[in-house]
This record gives structure tokens, C-alpha cells and sequence, in this order.
């Protein structure tokens, strides 16, 4: 089948890359020239494990091209897809959907005979409605629908996670859509994955309350991290057992400095101004916004507090930038309100981060990063763990011991034994282990 992904943004062009992986023939449509010159020459501008590989082999194949241009390749797609951003408007949290209306009108006036309209982008209840008025009013000749097609991509997991989804939610009631969505997901009917489907609004919202829930799940578990830290429990005892029941697992209950990303803190925002419009409010959901935000800033003063109480003239070595390891992505990191509000009482900030330092150095001017961990930690007075990535797990402590000027170790992510630090006469601060 032929397929127009409007929009190479993460969600794009990972979908983009796996339905040409699954055979069939896409074009990515963005108007940002410069992002489209550098697909067309092999350089993927985002950072997710083995994406470079598949655009690379299905580019080669002739299953996958980038255009600016969207005309031919709407006029020819059985299915387009709207992959735009959906960014929280300022003032009130709701999504702006500037972008998918502009794409909408675009559609409109190039496509040809009956085509499928899916939105694959997160958008709040009623936008697939809005996109269908839309779109008849501009051309009431057209014969199309709208399908909602929420995705559910994990960053540094995302070819796995849309090649064997735990499911695949269509929203529609027009029987050949289904047909049509069937045949673009047919790849992955041998791994019998479950493929729901269900009203457009149901779907529409399934996104906004799955990341909503496990964002609560987070921040759950963070509070139950303070509440260890009061009364002499560790919290990943309590978690390792708490996800052993089913009914409740054991995935996002691991006690850290909050949420970040492109999904949850939006997300969340989104969903709570869904409630509010509708005079529905989610007072969980507006909640665990409030406790986020202020765990991040009481993560600073933990850091602090382990330090001595000051951190006038002294350096702090941050090992880690983006929100979660596997990705480059900086939104809502936790850095982003950690290091400001370190440099603010004081301390010298040094960060090292495998791929989120370009981008972190144009967020926060006064940062300055090392070209490895060891460089990063070479005479400071504390070392900070806020990403948990791979090659930080197995630090020599010995080195780091050598390396520090003052053997402080504040690991926001608990990825090390406190007995294994306190061996090598190490002062190690976790969270939530009391």
C-alpha cells in the first residue's frame, strides 16, 4: 500500500521507517527543507537505536523517499497519516492543533478518490471530528474517513515497540477503513498482535489516560520513596514486591527525580484541560502535575543537603541530561530544572551525557559538559547520577573515588548497591532507601 506520513518528528519518521520496513511504500512530508535534505542524504536527525539502519535500508530499496512537496504523494496514498506536533498551548495546558488543521486543509485539497485520514498524532477528544468537518467542508466531493491511530512508542525502544505492539488501536466505524488499516498493520498479525477496534473518541482518549496512568504510577512510587526514606524502608524492596502482583506490575514503579519527555508532562496537561473544558475535572491527573514539578526541585535540595548544606564554590558533576537513556530528547528533563537551580545556590555544574549534550548546552547556556564520565567527575565535590544509561552502571568506583575532590555520590536513579559504594568509602545518597 502507499502511505503519506505528514510530519518527521519522532512519531513520523519512526512510523514512517517501520510500515516501509513492513513493505509498504511511504513518502515523509515535512516543510522543514533543511530535516528533509538531511533524510535525503542518509542523516536521521534523532537519536533512536537501530532508526538509522531501517530508514537507511528501505531508502536503498526505493520503499521509503522525503519530499517537502505533498501533492503527489497525497494524491497517491490509500492511507495518510498526520504525525504533527501537539504541543501544550501556554496559558491554559491545552493542546494547540494549529498543526493538524493546517495538514488537514492540506490534505483537502490534493487528494484523490477514497483515502483513509489517519491521526497518528496525540490529540485531545473531538479532533478527529474536527478534522473530518474540516476537510468535508473544503471538499464536500471527497470520499474519505477519519481513523484514529494513536501510538504508543516508547523513546529508545521504538522499532520494537511498533513492530510488536502490545496493541493496535484503530478508532473508526466505517467498515473499509478497517479493511485498509488491517492491510497496513498485516505485518504483524503472525505475532498475534490484538488489534481494537473502538469509537474515534474512545480512541482518542485511550492515549491521554494510559500515559496519564503511568505517570501516576511515578509519582506514586516517588512519594512512597519519601515516605521510605522517613521511616527506615527501601523503596525498591517495597516496588519488587508491589509489582509482583499482577494486577498491578511492576514497569514505572522506580523511585527518581519525576517524569520528563515528549509524552507524559504534555500528556498530562492535555488530559486536565480535557477535563476541564468538559466540567469533568481529573483531580489525579492535576495532582501528580503539582507533585512532579516540585519533586524535581526537591531533588536540588537533596543534593544540597549532601553537600553539606552549600554549594558556594564547589562543582557538581551531573552524570546524565535527557529524560530517560536511549534518546537524545530533552524535553522535561529533569536537568532542566536540577542544574538551573544547583547554579543558582552556587555550584559549578559539569555534565556528561552520551547524546543529549548539544541540545542540553542550548538549554542551558552556562553548562559546561566533558567529553566522558571520568573527565566529568575529575575533581568535584559530588557526583550526580540523573539518566540511567548503560555505561554508568559499571563505573570503576576505585577511579571514582581517585577522581573526586570530596567522596559525595547522589544517585537519583538508585542504579548502584549502597554497600558496593560505602565499600570503596564512598558517601552515597539514594532515593528513597531509608
Amino acid at each position: 500500500m502507499r502511505i503519506a506520513m505528514i510530519g518527521t518528528g519522532y512519531v513520523g519518521l519512526v512510523s514512517g521507517a517501520c510500515f516501509s520496513d513492513f513493505g509498504h511504500v511511504v513518502t515523509c512530508i515535512d516543510r522543514d527543507a533543511a530535516k528533509i535534505a538531511e533524510l535525503q542524504n542518509g542523516k536521521v536527525p534523532i537519536f533512536e537505536p537501530g532508526l538509522d539502519a531501517v530508514v537507511a535500508s528501505n531508502a536503498e530499496a526505493g520503499r521509503l523517499s522525503f519530499a517537502t512537496e505533498s501533492a503527489a504523494a497525497i494524491r497517491a496514498a490509500d492511507a495518510i497519516f498526520l504525525a504533527v506536533g501537539t504541543p501544550s498551548r501556554r496559558g491554559d495546558g491545552f493542546a494547540d492543533l494549529s498543526y493538524i488543521y493546517d495538514a488537514a486543509r492540506e490534505i483537502a485539497a490534493e487528494m484523490e478518490g477514497f483515502t483513509v485520514i489517519v491521526i497518528k498524532s496525540t490529540v485531545p477528544v473531538g479532533t478527529n471530528d474536527e478534522v473530518d468537518a474540516i476537510v468535508r467542508k473544503l471538499r464536500p466531493d471527497a470520499d474519505f474517513t477519519v481513523v484514529s491511530n494513536p501510538e504508543f512508542l516508547r523513546e529508545g525502544a521504538a522499532i520494537e515497540d511498533f513492530k510488536r505492539p502490545d496493541r493496535v488501536v484503530v478508532g473508526t466505524d466505517d467498515e473499509r477503513a478497517r479493511r485498509v488499516m488491517r492491510e497496513l498493520y498485516r505485518p504483524l498479525f503472525i505475532n498475534e498482535t490484538p488489534m481494537l477496534f473502538t469509537g474515534r473518541r474512545a480512541a482518542e482518549l485511550i492515549k491521554y489516560a494510559s500515559n496519564a496512568f503511568l505517570a501516576t504510577k511515578i509519582t506514586f512510587i516517588n512519594e512512597i520513596a519519601d515516605l521510605c526514606e522517613k521511616c527506615g524502608a527501601d523503596v525498591q524492596e517495597v516496588a519488587r514486591v508491589m509489582g509482583l502482583d499482577r494486577r498491578i506490575a511492576g514497569k514505572f514503579l522506580h523511585a527518581g527525580p519525576g517524569f520528563g519527555g515528549s509524552c507524559f508532562p504534555k500528556d498530562t496537561a492535555a488530559l486536565a484541560a480535557i477535563g476541564q473544558r468538559y466540567g469533568a475535572p481529573i483531580k489525579i491527573v492535576e495532582t501528580v502535575m503539582g507533585v512532579n514539578d516540585a519533586r524535581k526541585r526537591a531533588m536540588a535540595a537533596k543534593v544540597v543537603a549532601a553537600c553539606g548544606g552549600s554549594l558556594q564554590g564547589k562543582t557538581v558533576a551531573v552524570l546524565g541530561l535527557t529524560f530517560k537513556p536511549n534518546t537524545g530528547d530533552m524535553r522535561e528533563a529533569p536537568s532542566l530544572v536540577i542544574v538551573p537551580a544547583l547554579e543558582a545556590q552556587g555550584a559549578r555544574v559539569r555534565a556528561y551525557d552520551p547524546h543529549g549534550m548539544e541540545e542540553a548546552r542550548k538549554l542551558m547556556p552556562r553548562l559546561e559538559t566533558a567529553i566522558d564520565p571520568y573527565a566529568c567527575i575529575e575533581r568535584a565535590d559530588a557526583m550526580l547520577i540523573l539518566t540511567e544509561w548503560d555505561q554508568f552502571r559499571a563505573l570503576d568506583l576505585d577511579r571514582v573515588k581517585r577522581a573526586l575532590r570530596n567522596p559525595v555520590v547522589v544517585d537519583l536513579r538508585n542504579i548502584y548497591r549502597p554497600a558496593d559504594l560505602a565499600a570503596k568509602g564512598l558517601t552515597y545518597v539514594s532515593v528513597g532507601r531509608g
